[in-house]
């Protein structure tokens, strides 16, 4: 389909916003690059876009958004090109909606109604599929008063003379209300289920490391860079939408668990945060936290303020944000040569972040290197004797721990040479049972 996107510029909102106190400053956003992310969005569901506008609004109208002057522009715009879609990068009121379509004979769809239809394209697992429906039957329901012709029909009432009876409007909000109800059911079962295998990671138990990041700053091509996964990674926003889970060796010998997650925007419906917070609460569990920034987009810097609101609003705040994250400094190979020096000098005074490319591989030893460093904490030697009746923890000793050197002996037992943290010292130690106690006996004395 040929559309037509309009990024609509409102001279007072910002002026007329007050301070919230926030310490995550406001984003300031080129109106360019909001046109190039509205435009990418309209491309990643396969749609020809014709033409692209920013609009200046003075004062915005209650019944069309803009002024008449526009409208007309817009509209020879879509006579010209013959295209029946127009995409508005702005929360549109459902009498706004009908009014422009009116005036167009077009389609139109607004900022949220386009991220909605992307997602329900990418959804590919049974959970991202209820929580797309479940995002859209909400956004749909403040809209179905202007989505159906017939909605003033009147439902005969009970008794012989019968009454008002039931308005068709009303029969459908019920109708859509009850399909509400019966997907957060099966949402629930299925909030359920992620909460057992988080149960379960616990027990095993692997670090996890979560990949945050604004959409398409290249969390996949990351992923599939560090775990040799065949995760989508493509140059498109919202490439991927449900998260994958990895198992990986750091240098160390460590095995850790890698998540990638759905790549944050700005202005993300409520729907959308609420439908996906069961998703985006792996983030929460996650030991240590991945940033991903896209290094070679200009408003990188206010994309990285987007993504670390919503990280607040799941409740990692400042002080925490400090210690679980690393930022990683994305596609620096698409820099010009004295950009890429700069970013190399920038980043060599600052801890807590890489510059990477995950296309080249540039710097990806250096984050496990710094992954490993900052998972493992202070190691400390010990020597183990690991009984014949209990060869299981051999394995778990290889998977969790820095084995530097091994001897079997002559009864069956093993003796390991480990370089362990405090936690896998007590997990150890809990997994040799009758043992308790050796593993720091033996720490001590070295």
């Amino acid at each position: 389909m040929r559309a037509v996107v309009l990024v609509p510029v409102l001279k007072q909102a910002r002026s007329a916003e007050k301070p919230t106190g926030e310490s995550i400053p406001a984003p300031t956003r080129s109106n360019e690059s909001r046109l190039e992310e509205a435009m990418g969005l309209a491309r990643a569901i396969d749609l020809t876009v014709v033409e692209g506008l920013i609009v200046s609004i003075n004062q915005p109208r209650p019944a069309t958004l803009m002024g008449s002057g526009k409208i007309e522009e817009v509209k020879a715009l879509l006579d010209h090109h013959d295209a029946g879609l127009v995409i508005i990068d702005h929360p549109l009121t459902p009498v706004q909606q009908r009014n422009l379509e009116k005036e167009w004979n077009a389609k139109v769809i607004d900022r949220t109604g386009l991220i909605l239809e992307i997602f329900g394209r990418r959804a590919s697992t049974k959970e991202g599929t209820l929580q797309v429906d479940l995002a859209h039957l909400n956004y749909q329901k403040g809209r179905l008063v202007r989505s159906w012709t017939h909605l003033e029909r009147q439902r005969g009432g009970a008794g012989f003379m019968g009454g008002p009876g039931e308005t068709q409007i009303e029969a459908d909000r019920r109708m859509l209300q009850d399909r509400i109800v019966r997907l957060e059911r099966e949402l629930e079962q299925v909030v359920r289920t992620r909460q057992l295998h988080r149960a379960k990671r616990r027990k095993v138990p692997h670090p996890i490391v979560a990949l945050v990041g604004y959409t398409n700053a290249g969390k996949s091509t990351l992923f599939n860079r560090i775990t040799g996964a065949g995760v989508l990674a493509e140059d498109m926003l919202f490439a991927t939408l449900d998260p994958t889970l990895r198992r990986m060796k750091l240098p160390q010998g460590r095995t850790v668990i890698l998540s990638d997650t759905v790549g944050f925007i700005s202005d993300l419906p409520t729907h959308l945060v609420a439908a996906f917070r069961a998703t985006l609460e792996e983030v929460l569990e996650a030991d240590l936290i991945l940033h991903v920034r896209d290094m070679a987009d200009p408003d990188n810097g206010a994309q990285s303020g987007d993504v670390l609101r919503i990280l607040s609003d799941l409740g990692i705040d400042e002080k925490a944000r400090d210690e679980r994250i690393i930022e990683v400094w994305n596609k620096i190979d698409r820099l010009e040569p004295e950009a890429h020096d700069a970013i190399l000098q920038k980043v060599a005074a600052r801890k807590n972040v890489i510059p990477v490319s995950a296309l080249s591989g540039e710097g990806v030893d250096a984050l496990m290197d710094v992954i490993s460093q900052r998972l493992s904490g202070v190691l400390t030697e010990a020597t183990v004797i690991i009984p014949a009746d209990k060869q299981a923890v051999v394995s778990w000793a290889y998977e969790n721990a820095v084995v530097d050197g091994r001897e079997d002996m002559e009864d069956g037992s093993v003796s390991l040479d480990l370089r362990l943290t405090d936690r896998q010292a007590d997990e150890l130690e809990r997994k040799l049972g009758v043992l308790q106690g050796q593993v720091k006996e033996d720490w001590e004395r070295d």
